[in-house]
Parts: C-alpha cells; structure tokens; sequence
C-alpha cells in the first residue's frame, strides 16, 4: 500500500488575518479544524506541521500533529510558494529520517470544513484512477460565460467570445479549485514542481464545505457554518 504524509503549511505571519492559523475559530483554533480532520482519516501515515513560529508549533503538537522542523524565515514569505514549502518538508525528511513516501497531500488550515471522509475519498480516488495527482473541486456558482470585462471606453464585453447561455441550466457545469486537498505523487512533484501535472483527477466536494480563508469575510461565514454543525450535533 502507498504511503501518504500529508503536510499542513501555517506560517506565522498573516496580512489579512493576524495570527490566522491560530485564530479562534468556533471554539478551536483555526488549525485544529485541519488537524482533527487529517487524524480522524483512516489514509495518513503521518500528519506533519510545516511552520515558522513557535507558537504555532506549539499548538499543532498540543492538537496531535508532528512538527519535526521549523521552516526557514525565507519559505515564509508572501512570495514562498506551496510547492516549495512542501518539497522543503520531503527533503528534510529525506535528509533526517531518511524516509520518502510515495504520495504527499498538502492540506491548507485556511479550508477548515474539509472533512476526514473527504481526504479519505480523495485517496480512494487515486488508487482508484492510477492518478499522479487528485486536486479538489466545487461547481462554480455562475458560468464561466457569464464573466465580463470592460473595453476601452468602459463599455461591458464578454470576457471572451462565444455563445452566451441565456439560462444557467443551459450551461455545462464548471468547476474551480478549492483549496482544500491537493493529493500528488512525490517523485512527480520533485520532478515537475506543480500539483497539477498530467492525470490530475478532481475530487469534488460540495459549495458548503469548500470555504478558503482569506479574509474577515471568510473567517466569519466559516464560524457560522461550524457553529451550526456543532449545534445540529448537540440537538
């Protein structure tokens, strides 16, 4: 059976949301959503915590995740990219421990509904499929065909041309990334640097568990949907 690490990426350092990763969210800080989710799976070998700050060490540890290392100040910059923060998680490991697993998933604390299931369906799904990587997806809310630009003179024009569906049920569903799960085989990652490389299937997960944390906005509409579940289990 393939081996899977999953990597939770959380840096101290937040614009839009000060302390994010650590941020009370429904009663448990922001990363404990991702944490449980990835410990309750049946599919994870390891749960490792990629961060710069102490103090977020500190809490994934608290919460049951690894957090063998602490990430160099220059992949925790706003210019430091997932791939790069992941590979330098497989290199130290590799350096370290001297262990490689065959899959990695990169699970961002910023989609905290993402459940255990999803991530144990996710894997399900690339054994399933002999995938080099399994990305997931939720339907867009409108159709492509509906984005707009604006022309030179401010007049609205199509964001490309084509036949425009007057009705939504008239258009073929489309999909956009969520954020939530990315799946992908380590030597391809090394290799090709992306975590869309060719025989990328996509896991499609539903509007109201696809929340990714960018904002105040989103942090508050990911609570009220917590805090519903939460009081749905209690009745």
């Amino acid at each position: 059976m393939s081996t899977v690490v999953a990597i939770l990426p959380a840096r101290g350092g937040s614009k839009g949301i000060p302390r994010k990763n650590i941020k009370m969210l429904a009663g448990k800080p922001l990363i404990a959503w991702t944490i449980g989710a990835a410990l309750r799976s049946r599919c994870l070998d390891r749960v490792i915590t990629s961060t710069d700050d102490d103090e977020i060490a500190q809490v994934a540890r608290q919460l049951g995740a690894e957090v063998p290392f602490l990430r160099p100040a220059d992949l925790a910059s706003d210019t430091a990219t997932s791939v790069e923060v992941v590979l330098h998680a497989l290199d130290w490991l590799q350096q370290n421990e001297y262990a490689q697993p065959d899959f990695v998933m990169l699970l961002q604390p910023t989609s905290p509904l993402r459940t255990a299931e999803d991530i144990e369906a996710a894997v399900v799904l690339q054994r399933e499929k002999q995938a080099e990587a399994v990305v997931s997806v939720c339907e867009t809310a409108h159709p492509p065909q509906w984005l707009k630009r604006f022309g030179p003179n401010g007049e609205l024009l199509p964001w490309e041309s084509g036949v425009e569906p007057s009705r939504r049920q008239e258009a073929a569903p489309a999909y956009q990334q969520n954020g939530a799960i990315y799946l992908v085989k380590t030597v391809t990652l090394s290799r090709e640097r992306t975590f869309l490389p060719e025989r990328t299937f996509g896991y499609v997960m539903p509007p109201e568990r696809s929340v990714d944390i960018d904002s105040p906005w989103d942090f508050y509409s990911a609570e009220l949907i917590l805090k519903d579940k939460c009081a749905s289990k209690a009745d």
